[in-house]
């Protein structure tokens, strides 16, 4: 009889993770409090800039190839472009992407329960028996993962950051974040940032494209980018990099420029920007924002929630729990969240089958990385910093570590070679 994997939070996490356990044979359900998938997805768009490429081609020789199709195909917007620190990214169309991920997970025969946020949990012991819907609803399994990421809800937004930025995770909507983890009585920890403070702002916003110049437009519509130097007297100051939870933009040209990449939108690479500013820029006289509502005060605050975990993405303390996503540590991205939670939701189903879990070799970018920030969040300094295939201190280390290629042919070869070919793509049951 098949597994029943239940999958607490709909993002990209929680997406890799129903491909993986659906596709070793479990009975997956995805239970997600909003009306769409992709939490923070639904508002982000960058895909294999700089080491997210190798990570991307890993997942895929690992299995993870229906995911990365959609994205680098059916809804890609452009492909292959450069901006300032960040080489050969795709873009996806930010509309498009929930329509077409919903309806492959559905295919693959996962249940999608939408406006369904967990409120309790019922444990069995160390076991997670049950969770409980805010409709009163239980749902049971016999195995568990937390995939709720690490924003807000709105009370840390307002405690830690500038308030409120009424973003895309809409908590006042449908309640907000509530971790499965802490539920269950797991000891959980925020991250830092570099001045020793709590948690970190989301790294863009949006505005409506069609609010913007004919030639800011034209250029976001041919090219996927769009850079508009920024007159001195109107720069922030470098101090409002230190704030973002994406330390991979935190560069001097985010500063200085105006820098946009066409999702649908136009995703603006800054936490957030006063609105009498911007509209000072030529160009941007009539910009309006479209997430977060409030972009001329803030963003979403990200990082309050991490779990204790082991490098098969087991949950410290809980024995039939398992993470990805921002819940395994303060990793950056989507490409992150969806390997992290598809080895997690694998994982899930060895052990409700009472198989050996998978740890992946460190040979591998998706290995180092998993295993590397583990280690780094038991100290001061590591939790004060940012982790992402593509950028800052992590790609750093990848470049290094030799771990960093976009020889497609090569990384297929050292997935096999790590004994971690079509890892996700095998029948357990």
């Amino acid at each position: 009889m098949a597994p029943k994997v239940v999958i607490v939070g709909g993002g990209w996490a929680g997406t890799g993770a129903a491909v993986a356990a659906t596709q070793a044979g479990a009975e997956v359900t995805i239970l997600e409090r909003t009306e769409m998938l992709l939490g923070t997805g639904l508002v982000g768009g960058i895909m294999r800039n700089n080491g997210r490429f190798t990570a991307s081609e890993e997942a895929i020789a690992m299995g993870l190839g229906d995911i990365f199709h959609i994205l680098d195909s059916v809804v890609a917007r452009h492909t292959n472009i450069n901006f300032p620190g960040h080489k050969h990214a795709n873009l996806y169309d930010i509309a498009k992407t929930e329509p077409a991920i919903k309806k492959m997970l559905q295919t693959k025969g996962v249940t999608v329960k939408l406006k369904s946020r967990v409120k309790d949990v019922v444990m069995d012991g160390s076991k997670i028996k049950e969770v409980v819907l805010d409709s009163g609803e239980v749902i049971t399994g016999d195995v568990f993962l937390d995939t709720t990421g690490t924003a807000g809800p709105y009370a840390m937004c307002n405690k830690y950051g500038n308030g409120c930025g009424m973003c895309v995770l809409r908590c006042h909507s449908y309640g907000g974040r509530v971790s499965l983890a802490a539920k269950a009585g797991v000891q959980e920890f925020m991250g830092t940032k570099a001045d020793g403070t709590v948690g970190a702002m989301s790294g863009s916003c949006k505005l409506l494209k069609e609010s913007l110049s004919e030639e800011i437009q034209k250029m976001l519509n041919e090219t996927g980018v769009a850079i508009i130097p920024i007159p001195e007297e109107l720069q922030k100051g470098s101090e409002a990099l230190t704030k973002k939870a994406c330390q991979q933009y935190a560069l001097a040209e985010f500063n200085e420029n105006i820098i946009l990449l066409d999702t649908g939108h136009a995703k603006l690479m800054s936490p957030f920007y006063p609105l009498d500013m911007l509209r000072a820029i030529p160009g941007f006289e009539n910009a309006r924002y479209e997430d977060p509502y409030s972009g001329d005060m803030g963003n979403s605050m990200r990082y309050m929630a991490m779990s204790p975990r082991d490098n098969a993405l087991h949950v410290l303390g809980v024995d039939n729990l398992f993470c990805g996503g921002e819940k395994a540590g303060p990793l950056v991205g989507h490409t992150e969240a969806i390997v992290t939670g598809a080895l997690g939701g694998s994982n899930a189903v060895r052990y409700a089958l009472g198989q050996d879990l998978v740890v992946i070799p460190e040979m591998l970018a998706i290995g180092d990385a998993i295993a590397h920030v583990n280690e780094m969040v038991k100290t001061k300094e590591g939790l004060g910093k940012k982790y992402t295939f593509s950028g800052s201190v992590y790609f750093k280390r990848m470049q290094e570590k030799n771990l960093y290629s976009t020889d497609v042919e090569a990384i297929k070869d050292k997935v096999e070679q790590a004994g971690m070919g079509k890892i996700f793509a095998k029948q357990l049951v």
